[in-house]
């Protein structure tokens, strides 16, 4: 007597015994790790990388007909896949461009694994190892990044300081008794503080004033 099974169509099916077997398929999302892949990018660096991807069978009897095992050819597709589309980028762009990587890697694989009832719906890289000397050297232009953008930010500082300066001295300049003024409210600022030692400059405006009544020696 035959046994009665129940596939991924609604509806009952007679399976004889001998001639014909049943294979239970899941339907469902499956998310599937892609184990640690060693690769070689674009310019010669050595990296592990690993990622998670996310597929379902669409068609059952084509995942067990046309292919042997497909979640055994799902999983070796998407590690050389992922081995060939990090040996085509260079390390940076590896680092920076995650995203277009993942959906550059899910586009190659669903299109290999249509044939098979098999759709890719995602591809996610998790995590991409450097080695040792490496992670040092990416540090070390870090932080002469960071200096660089110091020194810069310094000396854009410095140079607005200068022309406010040189502004303040055009007009202390043009503004009769303003120099005086100045140097009198610098002289009350320090010595507020007792153990400051006050030096006295005269203003120029005093000794032009000067000039005229001074005897010339010349003669």
């Amino acid at each position: 007597m035959g046994r009665f099974s129940k596939i991924s169509n609604p509806g009952w099916r007679i399976v004889l015994p001998i001639f014909q077997s049943m294979t239970r398929v899941d339907m469902r999302v499956k998310a599937v790790d892609v184990p640690d892949q060693k690769a070689i990018t674009k310019d010669n660096i050595s990296v592990g990388v690993n990622a998670v991807i996310y597929y379902k069978v669409t068609a059952a009897d084509k995942a067990i007909l046309e292919v042997e095992n497909f979640y055994y050819a799902v999983s070796q597709l998407a590690q050389t896949t992922m081995r060939n589309v990090v040996g085509e980028v260079e390390l940076d762009q590896l680092l920076s461009q995650r995203e277009a990587i993942s959906e550059k890697i899910k586009t190659i694989v669903d299109s290999m694994t249509e044939s098979w009832g098999v759709t890719v719906s995602n591809v996610e890289l998790k995590d991409i190892a450097l080695p040792a000397d490496m992670e040092r050297t990416i540090a070390k232009q870090a932080e002469a990044e960071r200096e660089k953008r110091a020194v810069i930010i310094k000396a854009e500082g410095e140079v607005a300081a200068a022309e406010n300066m040189a502004k303040a001295a055009t007009v202390l300049s043009n503004a009769p008794g303003a120099m005086h003024l100045r140097t009198l409210q610098s002289i009350n600022d320090i010595s507020s503080d007792q153990s400051n030692t006050v030096i006295f400059a005269v203003p120029l405006e005093i000794l032009r004033a000067f000039e005229g009544k001074l005897p010339n020696t010349n003669k």
